[in-house]
C-alpha cells in the first residue's frame, strides 16, 4: 500500500470533485434539444419571464443529475465498504438482498394500486424503503441470534434472503395483468427521472448520515483489511465495525433503492476502478470511490438520451424522445468495463 501523503490526498480528492462537479455543472445544458449550457445558466437572470428554458434546465435537467449523483455516491461508496469488509471482489450494496427488498416493496404497492402522497412521498418509494428496511432487519436478527457468524456466512444469509425476495417479485409479477406488469418492469429497470428535489429530499437524510459515518470508519477498515486477529490487537472491534457498516451502509442502499428502483453495477465497477488508479488505502479509496461513482452515473444518465438516437441513425428510423431506463445503460456500459479491469488484473 502506497503511503498515503496529505499532497496526494489532496490531489486524488480535488480531481474526481472537479469531475463531479463539472458532470453537474453541465447537466442543465446536456440534452438533444435546447437549451445549450450556456443557455441554460442564463436562464435564471431573466427573473420576471424565466420561461421554458429554465423549466428544462432547472426543473428537469439538474434535478436528475442531482438524483444520480447522490444514488453513485451512495452506491460507489457502499461497494466500496462491502468489497472490503466480505473480502469479496465481487460485494456490491445490494449483496445483502436490500434491492430484491426494496423492488418487493414498490411491486407490492403497484400491485394493490396504491395512490396519494404522504409529506410529497409517494406510496411506491414508502413501501420500497419499508421492503429494504425488512430485509435488513432480517439479517440483523440472524447475526444477532448466531454471534459467531462470519463475514461469509452473513454474505450468504443475506443472497438467501434476496433470492427469496426475487422468488416473491416473481410471484406478484404473474398474479399483476399487463398495465401492472408494465410498470413493474419499469420500475425495476430504474430510474433517475425528477420533477423537482421532493423525492431527493426523501432520500437525502439517510444518505447523508450513511455517509458520514461509513467515512468515519476508514482507518478501522484498513486494519480490518489485514485480518479480523490482527484488527483486533490493534484496537479495532471487528464486529462492531461490520455492524456500523452493514446498518449504515444498508440504510443509504434502501433509501437509494426507495427512489431510484435497482440501479446495478455502479458499486460494482467503480471501486475497482478507484482501487486501480488509486490504491487500496481506505481512507482515500472511499471518498474517491463515491465521487466517481457520483460521475459515472451522471454520465449514463446522459448517455440514456443520447444512444437512442444513435440507434436510429443506425437503423434509419425515428424513436423519438424515448429514454433508455438507466440500469440497462450501466449494465451496457459496466459490464464491459468489469471485464476489461479484470482481464488487465489477471495480467
Amino acid at each position: 500500500m502506497r503511503p498515503l501523503g496529505p499532497r496526494r490526498f489532496a490531489w486524488s480528492v480535488g480531481l474526481c470533485a472537479a469531475a463531479a462537479l463539472a458532470a453537474v455543472f453541465l447537466s442543465p445544458g446536456v440534452g438533444v434539444r435546447r437549451p445549450g449550457v450556456i443557455e441554460a445558466w442564463q436562464s435564471p437572470g431573466q427573473a420576471d419571464d424565466p420561461g421554458h428554458e429554465y423549466y428544462i434546465a432547472f426543473r428537469l435537467r439538474l434535478p436528475r443529475a442531482l438524483k444520480a449523483l447522490v444514488a453513485g455516491v451512495t452506491l460507489s461508496l457502499c461497494g466500496a465498504v462491502f468489497q472490503t469488509l466480505f473480502r469479496n471482489p465481487l460485494a456490491t450494496p445490494y449483496t445483502l438482498g436490500i434491492a430484491s427488498g426494496g423492488s418487493l416493496g414498490a411491486l407490492i404497492a403497484i400491485k394493490l394500486g396504491f395512490a396519494g402522497t404522504l409529506l410529497w412521498i409517494s406510496p411506491v418509494m414508502l413501501c420500497a424503503f419499508v421492503g429494504s428496511a425488512g430485509v435488513v432487519a432480517a439479517v440483523a436478527l440472524l447475526a444477532r441470534a448466531t454471534r459467531g457468524l462470519s463475514s461469509n456466512s452473513l454474505l450468504l444469509g443475506g443472497v438467501t434472503i434476496g433470492f427469496f425476495c426475487t422468488a416473491l417479485m416473481m410471484f406478484v409479477q404473474y398474479l399483476s395483468d399487463e398495465q401492472e406488469a408494465l410498470a413493474i418492469i419499469r420500475w425495476m429497470m430504474g430510474s433517475v427521472a425528477a420533477v423537482g428535489n421532493e423525492e431527493l429530499l426523501m432520500a437525502l437524510p439517510f444518505a447523508v448520515v450513511s455517509w458520514s459515518v461509513l467515512l468515519m470508519q476508514a482507518r478501522a477498515l484498513n486494519q480490518y483489511a489485514l485480518g479480523e486477529e490482527i484488527a483486533a490487537t490493534r484496537g479495532v472491534n471487528p464486529a462492531r465495525l461490520q455492524g456500523l457498516c452493514i446498518g449504515f451502509a444498508s440504510l443509504a442502499t434502501a433509501s437509494v433503492v426507495a427512489v431510484c428502483g435497482p440501479i446495478g453495477f455502479v458499486g460494482l465497477i467503480v471501486p475497482h476502478a478507484a482501487r486501480r488508479m488509486f490504491g487500496a488505502d481506505q481512507r482515500l479509496l472511499l471518498v474517491v470511490s463515491a465521487l466517481l461513482g457520483g460521475t459515472f452515473l451522471i454520465v449514463c444518465d446522459w448517455l440514456t438520451m443520447f444512444l437512442p438516437l444513435v440507434y436510429s441513425d443506425l437503423v434509419g428510423r425515428e424513436v423519438g424522445a424515448a429514454r433508455l431506463p438507466i440500469g440497462v445503460v450501466t449494465a451496457l456500459v459496466g459490464a464491459p468495463l468489469f471485464l476489461a479491469i479484470l482481464r488487465r488484473s489477471l495480467r
